[in-house]
């Protein structure tokens, strides 16, 4: 845990992060270079001539002083610098709440063992201890930097087992990638005797030798839910005190853990959880999400921040620390928490909406750490009629579930309604049928989900009814409608809108437009109004489906869901509490115990011994 070559009371918190090919190699989300100034990232150096200079005010490098002074209540902290060379050094403070300052700025010489201390401690007090901090170097000769450490002389409150929980379905090739990132890092890091991986195999195909500190474990396929929750067992049998579930193909720097790590040692509060951000591989320039809310829908935070404009990424750390309302809650593909404050377990719910109600349902205190991301495949690619049914349920049962999350009958049924809208204009009759099934198996009430926890029925059932909806390999372009590069005008849309995208107007399907549209352009329904015809391109542009105007489609499942509706408002009260009074039963450790099969397992393994 302590800093190699430095005296054991110096502990560093946060170090230097670096463009990593194959994850994100954005060198503005990581530091800034001016003038004559060489990166090297195999060796990890930076070279800079008289003149140059370097600058950390990025994302992933800065120093969050409020959310680290908030979440641990330092009393010591010093910025350790590793190089050589003569440098002006300018260290500034962005508060939230007034303009920035240079606390230091001076000139230095590295000594020769190369290493310089900066004492930063007297801006843990007032006037100081809130905002953001980040530092420059400008080269007053030539001179390199290899290092860069925000370290402190307090001791940790704790000292975390933190397991890492990785669910696979059948995505050898990535699991494997993950193993061998991991080893290689837990061999050269400090945190070695601290941290291991458990791999939920679901698909029970992957076949390789865990090396030291990975552990294989193969599990029947009950989704994410079923193997992040057979992750959290086994991290519980084996006396982890955090449990870090992430995604199979772990998109992310592995300093992250190392920061969630230190977090968990130094926090106050020992409920406290880390939740990562998620940026999407289509544009590592912005943040997806940063923390989300959920009430009705899922609410992602911060969505769309430049993290290049560094008085946006000021703006989003200083925000992000502030209190959060109690709907705030973590994706799976980084969420770090203590074991012993999971105490409910994840709802049977397959995937899609196991995290919203695991942070939800348990009494976490989960806060956002700089430069800890996860880097996504786009979900809105990823939207399908099935993501749509899983999304839908999952919105639903939430509310249905949880005290703290009633709306009442017409809360929950405009969840449906708005599901129904957003899809019935864009003529995405597949969905609309699924939405419409959604709604009929939240109605059989929570033990549905119980028998249906392997989705395997519910997954054909979805591909049976998915027939136009389906990504098809794309050979030419020409043959393809026009583009359309921006919605219509004001006038074209609220006709439209009136008449529900044509739905009222007889021999639409002749009179509306044909285009095409792009796949950043998908979920965005002000890009539909008006067309009968849409086809819609992937963002390789080698897969598309086409969607056609369909009164007849488009009747049925208006008339399906009015049905549902009348049921729905009718058995609210019985449905809400099968809800609540079987929530509890449906994510304790022995329903999933049962479940997974794990007493029958200790049973063999009991007998076997004997």
């Amino acid at each position: 845990m302590a800093d190699q070559g430095q005296a054991a009371e110096f502990t560093t918190l946060q170090s230097l992060m670096w463009p990593e090919l194959g994850i994100c190699t954005e060198r503005e989300l990581y530091l800034r270079t001016e003038g004559a100034a060489a990166v090297s990232v195999e060796r990890r150096e930076i070279r800079l001539n008289a003149g140059a200079l370097l600058s950390f005010d990025t994302w992933c490098n800065l120093f969050n002083l409020e959310r680290w002074q908030q979440a641990c209540g330092l009393s010591s902290l010093s910025l350790l610098l590793q190089g050589r060379g003569e440098f002006e050094i300018t260290v500034s403070l962005t508060p939230r709440s007034r303009s920035g300052d240079q606390v230091i700025s001076d000139y230095v010489v590295f000594p020769e063992d190369g290493q310089l201390r900066l004492d930063l401690s007297h801006l843990l007090h007032a006037p100081f201890g809130d905002g953001v901090l980040f530092f420059e170097l400008r080269a007053l000769s030539s001179g390199a930097l290899h290092g860069v450490d925000w370290q402190t002389q307090d001791a940790p409150k704790r000292q975390p087992d933190l397991a890492l929980a990785v669910t696979t379905f059948r995505r050898e090739g990535e699991v494997t990638r993950t193993v061998e990132r991991f080893a290689a890092f837990r061999e050269q890091s400090w945190m070695k005797d601290h941290v291991q991986m458990i791999v939920t195999d679901n698909g029970q195909t992957v076949d390789l030798v865990p090396p030291a500190g990975v552990s294989l474990v193969p599990n029947e396929n009950l989704g994410g839910a079923g193997g992040f929750t057979r992750g959290l067992l086994e991290a519980r049998a084996r006396g982890a005190s955090h449990c870090l579930f992430m995604d199979d193909d772990a998109s992310i720097h592995m300093e992250s853990l190392e920061r969630t790590w230190m977090l968990l040692a130094y926090a106050n509060d020992p409920k406290t959880a880390v939740a990562g951000a998620m940026i999407s591989e289509q544009n590592r320039r912005a943040i997806w999400e940063n923390g989300a809310l959920f009430h009705s829908r899922c609410r992602p935070l911060y969505m769309g921040t430049d993290l290049r404009d560094i008085s946006e990424v000021v703006d989003m750390e200083n925000q992000a620390v502030r209190p959060v309302p109690d709907t705030f809650y973590g994706g799976w593909w980084y969420f770090a928490f203590p074991v012993e404050e999971a105490k409910h377990l994840a709802f049977p719910f397959f995937v899609r909406g196991d995290d919203v109600s695991f942070s939800l349902a348990n009494d976490f205190n989960i806060v956002t750490l700089n430069g800890v991301v996860s880097f996504q495949e786009s979900f809105t690619e990823k939207e399908s009629p099935q993501t749509c049914y899983l999304d839908l349920r999952s919105h639903m049962a939430h509310h249905l579930s949880l005290p703290a999350l009633d709306v009442g009958r017409w809360g929950v049924l405009k969840i449906a309604l708005w599901f129904m809208l957003r899809n019935l204009p864009r003529m995405h009759y597949d969905t609309l049928a699924a939405i419409n099934l959604a709604v009929e198996d939240v109605m059989q009430g929570p033990e549905f989900f119980d028998r249906n926890a392997d989705m395997a029925q519910r997954r054909a059932d979805l591909r049976a009814l998915t027939t136009d909806e389906t990504w098809l390999p794309l050979e030419n372009e020409s043959h393809l409608p026009p583009l359309r590069e921006k919605p219509p005008s004001a006038l074209v849309r609220l006709a439209m809108k009136v008449t529900v995208n044509g739905l009222l107007i007889p021999g639409f399907s002749y009179l509306g437009r044909k285009i095409t549209l792009r796949a950043r352009h998908r979920g965005h329904i002000g890009f539909v109004w008006g067309a009968s015809e849409i086809t819609y391109l992937n963002a390789a542009r080698d897969k598309y489906y086409t969607v056609r105007h369909s009164k007849t489609r488009a009747l049925a499942q208006i008339w399906r869901m009015v049905k549902n509706t009348q049921a729905f408002l009718a058995g609210y009260e019985d449905l809400a509490s099968a809800y609540r009074e079987g929530y509890d039963h449906f994510t304790s450790s022995g329903y999933w115990e049962k479940k997974l099969n794990l007493q029958a397992d200790a049973m063999t393994e009991k007998k076997a011994a004997e």
